[in-house]
């Protein structure tokens, strides 16, 4: 992607006061931020609806470029992406939607376009059943479908619950924040963010030096909604974050299921009414969700290559099927670790062993033995 045309873009959203369906309009309607730049003298030719605030703005883009140079100095720093709306690394889910940010901030090692994206969001005073609900959810989930992305928001409660167990089973999972990259909310869940940064990563739109204000955790619900294929709500009290993101979902027309709770219960009443409204669709497991999503599970996934016709295993492939008979779902270095290989020789023979059938490369650079 052009530097240029970055930097532009990451200006255009300063400019435009962070009306993110203004921005984008004017935008696609020039074809990029350079166009626009292009048009500063007369941006209502390119789109309707600019505000005189907004077109005495567009005239004079110096502080605006001053602000962003600053920036991409810190996210070089960093090694973060500024991922612009027409960048192939951008989110293609997001892409559709209308009020869609421009740019995105992003940190990580994830691929922000697998073939299946799930946002698992909730109440940010979950209870027992409500972890319990998640952890056997995304544990199925793994058996099912292993190379899901699972995003959420990274905030007390459900959020953190799902990060954590993705890491746990082995997903990539993606913490959408409403700040910049420069600082993290909550603090305490600094730890977990870190090994998202290995196996996910975080994302915003917002730039550094901006705080975790509240109106930006709606922007931030969006981004988590449009993002995602379909939205599973876990728990959820009568009002909340995680029923706002359920509405986006439905107005961006995706999926939206929730889990039922025991009547009168305070953290299942918002997924109740939603249920009993056709808010959302209901679910007691992630067998429930795959079938409804039509996705293909691991038994449904044809194998490449039969294991029978590869009977014979060196003593190098046998120690590491071995290894993962002991732990499934190892990271190559490890694999290279305890199978005593160098790096390049533990390479190649994951390649000979995935072509003899036996092992599939998964999600988070591990490998997975096929029992």
């Amino acid at each position: 992607m052009n530097t240029e045309e970055i930097r532009l873009t990451m200006a255009l959203t300063r400019l435009s006061g962070f009306n993110t369906a203004t921005a984008l309009a004017l935008y696609r309607a020039a074809g990029g931020a350079a166009g626009v730049y292009e048009h500063r003298n007369d941006p209502a030719q390119l789109a309707e609806g600019c505000s005189p605030r907004l077109v005495r703005a567009l005239k004079d883009w110096d502080e605006a470029l001053r602000r962003t140079d600053a920036e991409l100095e810190f996210i070089a720093q960093k090694n973060i992406q500024a991922l612009t709306y027409n960048d192939p690394r951008y989110p293609a889910r997001l892409r559709e939607c209308d009020d869609a940010p421009i740019v995105v901030y992003y940190r990580g090692t994830a691929d922000l376009n697998q073939r299946q994206v799930i946002n698992i969001i909730g109440t940010r005073h979950c209870t027992a059943y409500g972890q319990d609900l998640v952890r056997r959810f995304v544990q199925r989930l793994r058996e099912l479908c292993p190379q899901v992305l699972i995003v959420s928001g990274l905030a007390y409660g459900i959020d953190i619950c799902a990060h954590r167990n993705a890491l746990q089973q082995g997903f990539e999972t993606v913490g959408v924040l409403a700040h910049g990259l420069d600082q993290l909310y909550p603090p305490r869940h600094r730890d977990t963010a870190i090994a998202m940064l290995q196996q996910g990563g975080l994302l915003t739109e917002f730039m550094t030096q901006t705080g975790a204000d509240k109106k930006n955790f709606v922007s931030r619900n969006r981004i988590v909604a449009g993002m995602s294929d379909c939205c599973l709500l876990v728990e959820s009290a009568a009002k909340g974050g995680g029923l706002i993101t359920a509405g986006i979902s439905r107005s961006y027309n995706r999926d939206v299921f929730a889990f039922p709770g025991a009547v009168g219960a305070p953290y299942s009443e918002g997924c109740n009414r939603l249920i009993r409204d056709n808010g959302a669709a209901l679910i007691t497991d992630a067998d429930d969700l795959v079938g409804a999503m039509g996705w293909q599970t691991v038994a449904q996934q044809p194998q490449a290559v039969e294991r029978q016709l590869f009977p014979d295993l060196s003593a190098e492939e046998l120690a590491i099927v071995q290894l993962l008979e002991q732990t499934n779902d190892l990271q190559l270095n490890i694999i290279s670790v305890k199978a005593n290989q160098p790096i390049h020789q533990a390479t190649a023979l994951l390649f000979q062993l995935e072509m003899k059938g036996l092992v599939k490369p998964m999600a988070g650079g591990t490998y997975h033995l096929l029992k």
